[in-house]
């Protein structure tokens, strides 16, 4: 019976191990990286990881589950912020952030990967903190009538774009995307009806293809 408890720690380092080796690899080469990269980069067997995630979807879960948490606080955050514009252009930039730091978190906010259970309900969560805000800028003239969440999934996305295509070159280059982006939004002149709440998971889910 003594070998029992020390073979549960050794399974939950190799556990820890897998999920920092995991965690480094994707957000350097994003969610593609593969089950025999991240054992090799471990110096564990395939059977391991395996054995301690059999379903992809569940290591991305134990990897992303508490920066999907950050990301909801900071739109809870946002939401409290006296002044509606700032709190939404404080949320976008500092999600951002995170995404800059990690190209595997913004593959899956972004829609570049089968969205998990988990990425949902975070966007679930986030989206009426982001309606709330954006209703408020309207009302407070400091965005156009008709503006919804779906135009700031689609600066998002954009932005997200100009992010990844410029990680090694220039990755600092987002943020002015960012502030070309806001700008033009508070002064498009938007026309045609307002997209519905389905557009939003049609600009992240439909990136897949």
């Amino acid at each position: 019976m003594t070998g029992v408890p020390a073979l549960r720690r050794d399974a939950e380092r190799n556990r820890q191990l897998l999920l920092r080796t995991a965690f480094e690899l994707m957000a350097s080469d994003g969610l593609g990286v593969s089950y025999e990269d991240i054992a090799r980069a471990a110096g564990t067997g395939m059977g391991t990881i395996y054995r301690r995630f059999p379903d992809r979807q569940d290591l991305l879960d134990a990897l992303f589950g508490e920066h999907l948490d950050v990301v909801i606080g900071f739109a809870e955050q946002a939401a409290e912020h006296e002044d509606a514009w700032a709190g939404l252009t404080w949320f976008l930039e500092r999600q951002l952030e995170i995404e800059a730091r990690s190209r595997g978190l913004g593959e899956l906010l972004r829609g570049r990967a089968q969205a998990t259970a988990l990425v949902q309900r975070a966007h679930e969560r986030m989206t009426p903190l982001v309606a709330g805000l954006i209703d408020r800028a309207v009302r407070a003239g400091q965005l156009p009538a008709g503006a919804t969440p779906a135009d700031f999934a689609a600066v998002h996305v954009m932005v997200g774009s100009v992010l990844d295509a410029t990680r090694a070159a220039d990755p600092r280059l987002w943020r002015r995307a960012l502030r070309i982006a806001l700008a033009g939004l508070c002064h498009a002149e938007l026309s045609g009806d307002p997209p519905d709440a389905a557009v939003i998971g049609h600009l992240y889910h439909d990136q897949q293809k």
